[in-house]
């Protein structure tokens, strides 16, 4: 990265609300000010909320893939777009108030590979348009091929590169839409806190990827996360452990702790191989740490015990590579991880407020 470059990057993260960080990760945890709540019963319009709400503070576009190499190993990627805004509103040129960051990794069991770029809104290097859909922060993009008529979602292509690494990948959808908590509606906290968020957990992947060895070709499975909301944290919850399992038998599920000075608060879906979702409440899911890895001083759990007793879930998660810390502007761990007991299959973990 050049100097003037990476002033630009210093002089944009200093834009970012990472002050507030002491009132939960990334200051999620901090008063709205004035932006947009979600409420209960949402009603959303496609393909419009593909696209950006710029009157809430903060939303993302995020695919995780867990693949398997031509070569016979085990890889997972991850693409994240966020946006984040200093004022519940969007103007053209350099007065935009919307701030645009991208992070994308890729994980080898020996080696995990990170790359990040910000950018501000208003002047064309980073956003969001919908018809046709294109999300894209410099030369990363995602792109919707879909056919006439179908969802912009429904096929997708995915690129990004960093340090020594690069994919591009094609996503295809063999499943619906799933609108995550209650209808879309993504409670946080037992005082209301709350995300609009919806996903497309049922991508079939084929691509490459570009290492320092060379060229692999990848197939997998990959999930998407759409979320959006201006204040999804408690002031007390310090960040959050998040799961998204692809199970063997077909279905899918997605469950997160919020970590308090508490017992924390929990939430998960279970998603059936033909795309019915049910919602399972606080109380109901439980996260139990069985290893951790020292990573740079920190201690990650980067082992766990998953249990829904209502589905006869019981699981024990193993990582790809325990060392795959996201050592970005704003740190976290994520990665490719698979799991065995009641169920078996792979997934992601993320992992947030360990720094």
């Amino acid at each position: 990265m050049n100097a003037d470059r990476r002033r630009l990057l210093q002089m944009l993260a200093c834009t970012l609300p990472v002050p507030a960080l002491g009132q939960g990760f990334a200051g999620l945890g901090s008063d709205a000010d004035g932006f947009a709540i979600p409420q209960p019963d949402p009603s959303f319009r496609f393909p419009a909320d593909h696209g950006a709400h710029p009157e809430f503070r903060i939303e993302w576009w995020y695919v995780t893939a867990i693949l398997d190499g031509a070569d016979g190993r085990q890889y997972g990627i991850q693409w994240t777009l966020f946006r984040s805004a200093l004022a519940p509103e969007d103007r053209a040129g350099w007065d935009s108030p919307q701030i645009w960051f991208a992070h994308a990794g890729l994980t080898t069991p020996e080696r995990h590979f990170v790359g990040e770029t910000l950018a501000r809104g208003g002047i064309g290097q980073a956003g969001v348009r919908t018809d046709p859909f294109e999300a894209w922060i410099d030369d990363w993009s995602m792109v919707s091929r879909a056919r006439p008529g179908a969802d912009a979602f429904s096929a997708l292509d995915l690129r990004a590169n960093g340090p020594d690494f690069a994919y591009t990948l094609a996503l295809d959808a063999e499943g619906p839409l799933v609108f995550q908590g209650q209808n879309g509606f993504s409670l946080k906290s037992a005082t209301g806190q709350a995300s609009y968020y919806y996903a497309q957990p049922f991508y079939r992947v084929t691509g490459q990827l570009d290492l320092p060895d060379g060229p692999i070709d990848v197939t997998g499975q990959a999930w998407l996360d759409r979320e959006w909301s201006s204040q999804p944290l408690e002031a007390n919850q310090t960040g959050w452990d998040w799961f998204s399992l692809h199970l063997d038998g077909g279905e899918k599920l997605m469950a997160f702790r919020l970590r308090d000075d508490g017992p924390g608060y929990a939430q998960a879906n279970w998603i059936t191989a033909d795309g019915e979702n049910s919602h399972i409440g606080d109380g109901a899911v439980t996260f139990t740490p069985l290893g951790w890895t020292d990573i740079d001083g920190r201690r990650v759990p980067t082992e766990w015990r998953l249990q829904i007793p209502a589905r006869g879930l019981d699981i024990a998660t193993q990582p790809l590579n325990p060392h795959a810390w996201m050592g970005t502007q704003l740190a976290y761990w994520e990665g490719p991880i698979s799991f065995s007991g009641s169920h078996s299959g792979r997934g992601y973990l993320e992992m947030t407020g360990y720094d």
